[in-house]
């Protein structure tokens, strides 16, 4: 398999229309001006926004002579749903949605007793390059706006409320990032995102920071900035090996930050919030399952604030990759807990569909002869292993990432 370049900054690519929810309030409010109305007009768009209203004739509240005007300056389409794919009784809900220049991403729903999870994509594709995750495998599009990564919330708090999902009306509780891309390489964007998903209504959805996972793959100098921030979201690191030398290959982005310096850049997350960060664990049968790897990984996070939430690998079609058979994750599982380090394993939903990250929109992308029949199947919290990795020629002065930057402007 040919190595993949690491990829930190997007391609550059014609930016999505103008959305409001890429504005700030004041921003908002005088491009409503601009165009001859009232300044709360820009109040009224954001209360339907993050209610999930797409339909002017609904916004019953704006005058019927601009409400089109309005929308179409404000409040544009920028994510079509391609197909929806269901499972686990109509529990999981995994969406392809095609943007404004064709791209294409994932979502997940997945709804349980207590809870109703979304989990979402940051960029289209992924310039991380990790070998066993088919985003990571299918390379970097382009960084995702503000407002397209936020109306995959807001679609899945609508979908809840409106009763799309067996169970009945219900709230979105909880947002992990966890889709397409790598978080932190979006730094912007996600930070954006993250302001609207705890801002109360009618300006935002009004969750808990904690109830918010952001999962990286270990971009360093951007889990500072979270830190220095002062955000409460749960922080989750994608590790997938205890040590340097296989994390290198599994994880191209280790030959920039070294196991130690992601653990520590946590470890100061954690301190600052008093709060366990999350270690993602990709159990790969023969590749890191070893029982000697989980006595490192134990020796490496015993009396730390984390927790490892073991993931068995969601194979993709083609790939040499496997998810460990049930001894090796009972022995690996056993022996963290020996160690004392909290442990689960994640019951990953959507197996019988395309599950892992990135498959549904690459399936979409591979010519075929004739359009497939709606197929219906699904996902489960953070299972789309769209945490990437990483692969460019690392120089020995290492340069500085720009974290956030609008390389696609």
């Amino acid at each position: 398999m040919t190595a993949l370049p690491l990829v930190f900054d997007a391609p550059r690519r014609g930016k999505p229309p103008r959305h409001l929810a890429d504005l700030t309030r004041d921003e908002a409010r005088a491009a409503v001006a601009e165009l001859g109305q009232p300044a709360f007009r820009a109040d009224q768009l954001a209360r339907h926004f993050y209610r999930g209203v797409t339909d002017p004739a609904q916004m019953t509240d704006l005058p019927a002579a601009v409400r089109e005007t309005l929308t179409g300056a404000l409040l544009p389409g920028l994510l079509t749903p391609v197909r929806h794919q269901a499972a686990d009784g109509g529990r999981t809900r995994k969406t392809l949605w095609r943007l404004h220049d064709g791209a294409l991403v994932e979502s997940v729903l997945m709804r349980y007793p207590d809870r109703a999870t979304v989990c979402i994509s940051s960029q289209a594709g992924c310039g991380m390059a990790c070998p066993f995750c088919a985003t990571g495998q299918g390379g970097l599009t382009r960084n995702l706006s503000a407002a397209e990564i936020i109306g995959q919330a807001v679609a899945a708090a609508a979908a809840m409320a409106n009763g799309e999902i067996p169970g009945g009306p219900g709230r979105l509780s909880n947002v992990v990032f966890m889709g397409m891309g790598e978080p932190l390489a979006n730094y912007a964007r996600v930070r954006k995102t993250l302001d609207a998903l705890v801002t109360p209504a009618p300006h935002g959805l009004g969750l808990s920071q904690r109830s918010i996972t952001v999962s990286t793959v270990g971009v360093v100098p951007a889990i500072r900035r979270l830190t220095e921030e002062g955000l409460n979201a749960t922080l989750a690191v994608s590790l997938h090996a205890p040590d340097d030398e296989l994390r290198d290959t599994l994880v191209p982005i280790n030959t920039r930050w070294k196991v130690g310096e992601v653990v520590a850049a946590a470890d100061a997350y954690a301190e600052r919030t008093g709060r366990r960060y999350s270690v993602e664990y990709a159990l790969i049968r023969d590749v890191n399952d070893q029982p000697e790897r989980a006595d490192l990984l134990g020796r490496l996070l015993a009396r730390r604030r984390a927790h490892v939430n073991l993931i068995p690998l969601n194979p993709t079609p083609g790939s040499p990759w496997d998810a460990s058979p049930l001894p090796a994750q009972r022995e690996f599982v056993a022996r963290l807990r020996a160690a004392g380090v909290p442990t689960t394993v994640r019951d990953t939903r959507g197996q019988d569909i395309d599950g892992a990250c990135g498959q549904l929109a690459a399936a979409d992308l591979r010519p075929r002869p004739e359009a497939r029949p709606e197929r219906a199947r699904g996902e489960e919290d953070g299972v789309l292993l769209g945490v990437p990795s990483v692969a460019v020629p690392t120089p020995s002065l290492e340069p500085p990432v720009e974290l956030g930057a609008e390389a696609d402007e």
